[in-house]
């Protein structure tokens, strides 16, 4: 495992993040050239849970062989999966590469409990979960692409952590931050946090605003995307909020 010294990220810029909807986000890092951000594939598990918003943490699978990948494995506690799970600090986010596979689970309720109570920010794989009834109930954010009864070793041998990986077709990297909601997860290449993270609340305001223009009988014209005449209400109506206050 290689251990990656960055710079915290502002608190603030965070904040904003996880203010801001996915599809807010994508249309920021769109902006920045970045089409390729959205874990397509992937819901959310775990109902009672917060939203999604934290650090990447990696955990990559090769395909299993059978020779190598037998129960006695999890003997070991410092099998890379098992130890991903004890390295995985407050706030950061497990991001594991299964391939897009998912015959056999990457993890189950007991590890997922496990991250839950270590103050994990949450789970997300490209590949399933098992004992996924339990997951359900943990207040632990979890994105998968779905159920799997089988044990992770039929398909899948752990291999790295903290490397940079593909997760449903996206890069990741240690320390990118993922932000997931009902639409799904995206990942924020880390060095973009700050240069994207209050574009993406203001954003949020104007089309609150936008939104409810329309919800009044607006039509798409001057209101979607704003004219000038728009944009004008719509700092006249920021400005009176900030007054009343």
């Amino acid at each position: 495992m290689t251990e990656h010294i960055v710079d915290p990220l502002d608190p603030a810029d965070l904040a904003a993040l996880g203010a801001a909807s996915t599809a807010t986000i994508t249309t920021q890092l769109f902006k920045f050239g970045l089409r390729n951000t959205y874990l397509a594939g992937l819901r959310c598990v775990s109902p009672h849970a917060p939203r999604l918003l934290g650090e990447a943490f990696t955990l990559r699978y090769i395909p299993a062989r059978e020779d190598i990948d037998t129960l006695d494995v999890f003997a070991d506690y410092d099998h890379p999966q098992r130890l991903a799970v004890e390295s995985v600090h407050p706030g950061q986010v497990l991001v594991m590469d299964c391939r897009g596979q998912g015959r056999a689970a990457s993890a189950g309720h007991i590890l997922l409990t496990r991250l839950a109570a270590r103050g994990a920010a949450g789970v997300v794989t490209d590949g399933t979960l098992r004992d996924i009834e339990g997951i359900g109930e943990l207040r632990l954010p979890v994105f998968a692409a779905g159920a799997a009864a089988m044990t992770n070793l039929a398909q899948h041998h752990a291999v790295d952590l903290q490397v940079p990986i593909g997760c449903a077709g996206v890069p990741v990297y240690p320390g990118d931050v993922l932000v997931g909601d009902g639409d799904g997860v995206v990942c924020v290449p880390r060095h973009l946090v700050p240069v994207i993270a209050q574009p993406a609340r203001e954003q949020e305001r104007l089309e609150a605003y936008l939104q409810q223009r329309v919800a009044l009988g607006a039509p798409l014209r001057g209101t979607y995307p704003p004219d000038e005449q728009t944009l004008r209400a719509y700092d006249e109506s920021r400005a009176a909020v900030s007054d009343a206050h």
